[in-house]
């Protein structure tokens, strides 16, 4: 009892003791003074100082004073002291960084570390927190602990600089990734080990050959991995399958790792019924007959899955953006059978206040507006947002587009929609280097622009200074002329054209061209076209080939042969498209085709037609798209129609079609692949009074070039093979495109009877026999290695060819670089 009083006594004086001291210590503030401040303003530092001349002060209030300024982030050292009846407040402020650099990381790209430290307010400029630096070197000692580098070292060095500024400097040392040297899987039964680490994208004891074998081990892989062998396994019935425990063991030398999974398999499972349960707004028919959830079934984890993806984007389509689906199964051990019940909750429907585009600098944002399907005020559908997505992406002027949905704080049915765009070069140079082994060097250039001024229309100019043609050519083309997507263009050109120096027969021609287009979209992904040319043609022939001599003979001046001819046409044009490509450039998915019908109008001065056809079909091979295959498949043929002077008229041959170059028949020079110029004489013999006598038609001799003319008609075949372009930085994966490439094709005349010329001799010929011109047989092929590159200034492109399949006086063409060619 004398103890406690004793203790209760002990404790009272001090009490009175600390309240003398403490009031003793308080003092009213007459006047506030802060001393070491240099980077930071008097006035920013008082708002953290939350005390006033006339306060009173204690040792509670300097407390909370201290506490106060810390949190600002500007000061590392604090010191409040009293002077008299004024309060002294020293701060020794935090360094600003000057500048960050990182040195020895290979695994890690500079700009990821950055925005590690961002997360930390670790940047150029802000004053430097030194506390918070060992746990950023902790964690990305972490980091290289959970991809197999157990001896990384991390080190943060900060070098002082004048004015209270400091480098910060993280040094590496990555050191060896430890190799994954076995993979042990314990309780498998049904399925063997090779047949489960066949899934694993983790390897071990790999042939020296497969280099590409992911052997270091990686925390995050290795979660995959389990991940799609419990997918394996739950796919094909294996309901209760579960890993029961992984474990990952490390040599003592650090550089060896072994990884055993034990697992239990379990026993299949089949459905029982399956049942909807919840609001499905109506629609329970529809979506009972589309699911693949069928009572009598095995069980699949994936079918599970699809059925609540495929209920939430159905729903979505009618404005219930966000429904709820969740599959409650009900196991019967007893039968090994399970009851899914789909809970179904739509939620409300979701209306879209405001559709925001992000990242377009150049481009109009009404331009990729008038894209959208989605409508402001309208409910949200994901179908729309998915269309538009898909418009957006096609428009050669943008490299990338998504699109994020934002769920509003104070409105919890409307939602902003946010498209984030990243435009790339829509105007280019266009300049063109090519070399063959005949026609040497040729060059032409231009200028193009896909999206004028940011219009999203198309302005072209064109001048081509190619050995064998001098060109000049304006376009404009505006794709959206009214809202509904009309389009509405027009052009003009003028050119002059050496068929002799382009591997052609020798003629000259000069022609004034004068156009208009028109298009309209029929779907989403069909549009039809209709155009009408104008143009003005003079023709000069310099030798006599008989294959045109019946195109001349239907317009040369019987009283003077030996002139030109001069002819207009008015050529209309229609013409249908169907594109789902999922890129305006380099594509990886969907396909592009088209057919065109040019036909000339009957009040022209020839008569004639062409039928066109282009296909394009891209199979991506990689969910990345990395990977992908390309066909590609053109077809034509044309031919006359009427007659004059009772002659039927036939297709022009300056019209014909023609093969070989690096836009068509890669690994052939320009226009050599195709019928021959055959060249036909009259023999003559003297008579019985020395003057010669022309002998008969069966005595004629002919011969034969190497120029081609063209025929009417012609077919191309493509394979390419499109892969990884190897050692490219991460931001040009979508400007860069490699691939392997298979051309097949041919050019033949349907309109040459090649028993016009049976038993005839032929002299002076440069080929041993009369070839090409009836049989579409006699295909080329070619194979190569193309590169592909959208840079700044213009696409690039460069291939390298070599001929598979050629004829006697095929000119090939090995090599070949082009700067604007069109992709």
């Amino acid at each position: 009892m004398k103890l406690r009083q004793f203790v209760l006594a002990g404790w009272l004086l001090s009490l009175i003791s600390f309240m003398s001291t403490a009031q003793q210590n308080e003092f009213v503030v007459e006047d506030i003074r802060v001393e070491g401040l240099q980077r930071v303003a008097l006035g920013a530092a008082l708002t953290f100082i939350p005390v006033q001349v006339g306060d009173r002060m204690n040792q509670f209030r300097i407390s909370q004073l201290i506490r106060s300024l810390y949190s600002s982030s500007h000061f590392e050292d604090i010191q409040v002291i009293r002077d008299g009846q004024t309060l002294l407040i020293r701060v020794r402020e935090r360094p600003t960084i000057s500048n960050i650099v990182f040195e020895g990381n290979d695994d890690i790209e500079d700009e990821q570390l950055q925005e590690s430290l961002d997360d930390s307010n670790i940047r150029i400029g802000e004053p430097l927190n030194k506390t918070v630096l060992t746990s950023i070197e902790n964690g990305l000692k972490d980091f290289f602990h959970s991809i197999g580098k157990y001896e990384a070292q991390v080190d943060a060095i900060v070098t002082p600089l004048p004015r209270n500024r400091v480098d910060l400097k993280l040094v590496f040392e990555e050191g060896d990734s430890a190799d994954i040297q076995q993979i042990n899987i314990v309780g498998n039964e049904v399925f063997g080990d090779e047949e489960l680490l066949d899934l694993f994208e983790l390897k071990f004891d790999t042939p020296w050959w497969n280099f590409t074998a992911e052997k270091r081990y990686q925390k995050q892989k290795l979660g995959g991995d389990i991940e799609t062998l419990t997918s394996y396994y739950k796919d094909r019935g294996y309901l209760q399958f579960q890993v029961d425990s992984t474990q990952v063991s490390l040599t003592p030398e650090q550089d060896s790792i072994y990884i055993t999974l034990n697992l239990t398999e379990g026993e299949t499972y089949t459905v029982s019924d399956v049942e909807l349960a919840g609001d499905l707004l109506g629609h329970e028919f529809t979506v009972e007959q589309i699911i693949p959830l069928k009572a009598g079934s095995l069980y699949s984890l994936a079918q599970v899955t699809f059925t609540e993806e495929f209920i939430s984007k159905y729903l979505a389509r009618f404005g219930y953006a966000f429904p709820t689906v969740t599959t409650i199964p009900e196991v019967n051990e007893d039968d090994k059978t399970v009851k899914l019940t789909l809970s179904v909750d739509p939620g409300k429907r979701i209306y879209v206040r405001r559709i925001n585009f992000k990242g377009n600098a150049v481009t109009a944002d009404e331009v990729l507006r008038r894209n959208s399907v989605q409508m402001e005020g309208a409910w949200l559908s994901n179908t729309a947002l998915e269309t538009t997505k898909a418009r957006l992406s096609r428009q050669t002027y943008l490299e990338e587009v998504d699109f994020e949905t934002i769920r509003l704080a104070d409105e919890d049915d409307k939602v902003d929609i946010d498209f984030n765009v990243k435009e790339q070069a829509s105007g280019s140079f266009n300049a063109g280097v090519g070399f063959g082994d005949r026609t040497g060097l040729s060059l032409q250039a231009g200028i193009q622009q896909d999206n004028f001024l940011g219009t999203g229309n198309r302005l072209a100019f064109n001048i081509n200074t190619i050995r064998f043609q001098q060109s000049v050519s304006v376009s404009y083309t505006d794709p959206f002329f009214t809202v509904d997507g009309i389009s509405l263009g027009g052009s003009i050109g003028f050119s002059k054209f050496d068929g002799g120096s382009a591997n052609l027969i020798q003629f000259n021609q000069e022609t004034i061209s004068l156009g208009v287009n028109i298009g309209y979209p029929v779907d989403e992904f069909n549009r039809v076209g209709f155009g009408l040319n104008y143009l003005s043609r003079s023709l000069n022939q310099t030798q006599a080939i008989v294959q045109t001599e019946r195109f001349f003979n239907l317009l040369v001046d019987e009283f003077n042969p030996d002139q030109g001819i001069d002819y207009d046409t008015f050529l209309a044009r229609i013409n249908w498209s169907r594109v789902t490509l999922n890129r305006g450039v380099f594509p990886t998915d969907g396909s592009e085709q088209r057919a065109s019908f040019n036909i000339s109008t009957p009040n022209s001065d020839v008569n004639y037609f062409t039928l066109q056809y282009e296909s394009r079909f891209y199979f991506p091979l990689s969910r990345n798209h990395k990977w992908a295959f390309l066909t590609r498949f053109e077809a034509g043929y044309g031919n006359g129609y009427g007659s004059i002077n009772g002659n039927d008229q036939i297709l022009p041959f300056t019209d014909n079609f023609r093969l070989g170059g690096s836009d068509s028949l890669r690994g052939f020079e320009v226009n050599v692949v195709g019928p021959r110029a055959i060249r036909r004489q009259r023999r003559t013999a003297l008579g019985p009074d020395g003057r010669p006598i022309v002998l008969g038609r069966e005595s004629d001799t002919i011969s034969i070039d190497r120029r081609t003319l063209g025929g009417n008609a012609m077919a191309l075949a493509s394979m390419e093979f499109i892969v990884p372009t190897p050692f490219l930085p991460e931001g040009l994966t979508n400007s860069v495109r490699t691939s392997f490439f298979v051309d097949a094709g041919n050019v033949w005349d349907t309109e040459f009877d090649l028993d016009d010329f049976e038993g005839l001799e032929i002299v002076n010929s440069a080929l041993p026999e009369l070839a090409d011109f009836g049989d579409p047989g006699r295909f080329r092929a070619s194979a190569g290695l193309s590169i592909q590159w959208l840079a700044p200034l213009g696409p690039l492109s460069f291939s390298f060819s070599r001929a598979l399949k050629e004829q006697d006086g095929d000119e090939v063409d090995f090599f070949s670089f082009n700067i604007g060619q069109t992709f």
